[in-house]
């Protein structure tokens, strides 16, 4: 409750406790945007702590870093290794062992990025979850695909 400058203070302001004193915009601004029990789930899913946040910058980068990872893994595994390595005479049987470790790669990162985003409570978090997961299916198709060759 706050008073006007002319009335008296029923109890001493500075000795006030967190839960009395109306939160700060530096508070306000590191909140959950929603408490949804489906963000809570996620959260936990995700294993965030609570109370760390990060930046929505923090975040695009990640998101950066992680598509750049994805789009190298496919440039390697459809464009460099059944077209360049054959041309300069160099075997084919190293492809399911570089895509299998460029997969892993990419799948990490992007599961760091999806962090990232709930981290940031960014507004497009469910938005990137959900296409992030479908990437990481097709990854997963993919590394199976890649073991299965390996082990033949």
């Amino acid at each position: 409750m706050w008073c006007r400058r002319d009335e008296r203070v029923p109890f001493d302001l500075v000795s006030a406790t967190a839960e009395t004193s109306p939160p700060s915009a530096a508070t306000e601004a590191h909140r959950p945007q929603s408490n949804a029990p489906s963000d809570r789930f996620m959260r936990k899913l995700l294993r965030l702590p609570e109370g760390k946040t990060s930046t929505a910058a923090e975040a695009r980068s990640a998101f950066q870093k992680s598509i750049v990872i994805t789009a190298c893994r496919c440039v390697v595994m459809y464009l460099v290794l059944p077209f360049v390595l054959p041309a300069i005479g160099v075997a084919n049987d190293v492809g399911p062992a570089i895509g299998l470790t460029i997969g892993v790669l990419a799948i990490i990162a992007i599961i760091y990025s999806i962090r990232r985003f709930w981290r940031a409570d960014h507004p497009k978090r469910w938005h990137y979850t959900t296409f992030a997961t479908v990437i990481i299916g097709f990854l997963i198709y993919l590394s199976v695909q890649d073991i299965i060759d390996l082990t033949s």
